[in-house]
């Protein structure tokens, strides 16, 4: 995974968007599933993120859909960490 991030400026709040290509997985329903696990570790970190950010998500591996939720909350957050959270 890797997190792209530019500063918005004095606009309030954060935009995040979680991007899983068709080479990641051919399935729709793989993709969504591993979108909707990112965006929820996004959803629970929201009062630690700093305000003012977008903030992209790229996936690139499919084991994300099935690695432990412990593992990838401690991935996410670590990327988030570095955008300034």
């Amino acid at each position: 995974m890797s997190l792209k991030y530019v500063d918005r400026g004095s606009k309030p709040g954060y935009r995040a968007a979680v991007v899983v290509s068709k080479k990641v997985h051919k399935s729709a329903v793989t993709r969504n599933r591993i979108r909707r696990r990112v965006y929820e570790i996004i959803r629970q970190a929201d009062n630690g993120l700093t305000d003012h950010k977008d903030l992209v998500l790229t996936v690139f591996s499919e084991q994300v859909a099935d690695i432990e939720a412990t593992k990838l909350r401690t991935m996410v957050e670590g990327l988030l960490a570095k955008a300034g959270r």
